[in-house]
């Protein structure tokens, strides 16, 4: 969490702190470090004069959800006042660390946060709720009466899109790759009160692997397939040639194209997906489509940017109303962000971890 200041021309610019002496005060934030493609990313705090624009090409600014206080606005400004409480994601552009005290936003990547909602829920939530919204919304218009799998559904960002599909009315099916996974999943539950029926109608424990995820699918829907699957990657190649036992527990794309419905969208996070021209006339046959879940593209255009924003508003209103529940770990101080950083590029963080000052 971080606080803005917004400037004249509509961005939010660095506070200028000055000693009784009038030298400038530098400020620490977090940032990545990489040598080579494909190395390791290593963390480092990094000191920079508040009136430094410009970043060394090695540093990769990290934490890029924020929410916070509006320090001051500038002549141009026309969404927000000082104090104003916000919450946004920082461009890819951004040359800013979300790791700071102080930082520079353009107005239009934030919105105003709920006074229900704390900052760390705000900051926690707001990236799953895009890519939620953006698989869920705008790339297969999940609708009443459709049937959704989930795969990891335990995950942050899958119990955030299980929320979601079930408050539209949709039938969710999920898989679960651990019992405290598949605990967690049964959990689940609607935010009215009295309302006992789980969020998720079948769930799938895959951790042995022994199950059949295509099979189940099929035998919870008599046979149709189900109108909507959104991955957590799926395995390329044959059993033998995966690498990691995590991706032993991925379905085989084959798996995903035979459990899809006529009319079905698959919408995957599996970035090297290959399809064969047999897939290719399988996915044909049933009038299905693939889509590939990138969220950053809503800030790659001007063109996106009012749906941005009122995603952004919605995913707010969700959280201020429970819909929204998130998975997040404890805060955590800044002075333990770079350790924090290096479980989550490990993959090791089941929770979101949310950096407070």
């Amino acid at each position: 969490m971080s606080s803005r200041r917004i400037s004249e021309d509509g961005r939010v610019c660095r506070r200028c702190l000055c000693s009784p002496e009038g030298v400038e005060v530098t400020m620490k934030a977090l940032y990545g470090q990489q040598n080579s493609p494909g190395e390791e990313i290593t963390f480092v705090f990094q000191e920079r004069l508040l009136s430094e624009i410009k970043l060394e090409k090695e540093l990769l600014p990290v934490g890029r959800e924020i929410s916070g206080v509006v320090l001051e606005v500038g002549r141009k400004v026309t969404f927000f006042q000082p104090d104003d409480e916000v919450v946004g994601i920082l461009p890819l552009d951004s040359e800013e660390s979300g790791l700071c005290e102080v930082i520079l936003v353009h107005e239009h990547y934030l919105v105003h946060k709920p006074e229900k909602v704390c900052w760390v829920e705000a900051a926690g939530t707001v990236r799953d709720g895009v890519r939620a919204y953006t698989a869920l919304h705008y790339l297969s218009q999940v609708s009443p009466g459709k049937t959704v799998l989930i795969m990891d559904g335990a995950s942050p960002f899958g119990t955030i899109a299980i929320q979601l599909a079930q408050h539209r009315g949709a039938k969710v099916i999920s898989t679960a790759y651990s019992l405290e996974d598949k605990q967690h999943l049964e959990r689940l539950r609607p935010p009215v009160e009295g309302v006992r029926q789980p969020l998720v109608a079948r769930v799938i424990d895959v951790s042995n692997g022994k199950i059949d995820v295509a099979e189940s699918c099929l035998e919870e829907t008599g046979g149709l397939g189900v109108d909507i699957v959104l991955d957590a990657g799926v395995k390329l190649y044959s059993a033998e040639d995966e690498s990691t036992s995590k991706s032993q527990l991925l379905p085989h794309k084959h798996d995903i194209i035979t459990l899809l419905g006529v009319g079905g969208h698959w919408i995957t996070t599996e970035k090297n997906l290959q399809l064969d021209p047999p897939d290719s006339h399988s996915l044909f046959l049933k009038g299905a489509t693939v889509s590939f879940l990138n969220d950053e593209i809503w800030n790659l255009s001007n063109v996106q940017q009012g749906k941005y924003l009122s995603i952004l508003e919605d995913i707010m209103e969700k959280l201020s109303s429970s819909i929204f529940r998130p998975q997040l770990d404890e805060p955590i101080p800044l002075y333990e962000a770079k350790v924090s950083m290096e479980i989550v590029q490990k993959h090791q963080a089941r929770k979101r971890q949310v950096i407070q000052f």
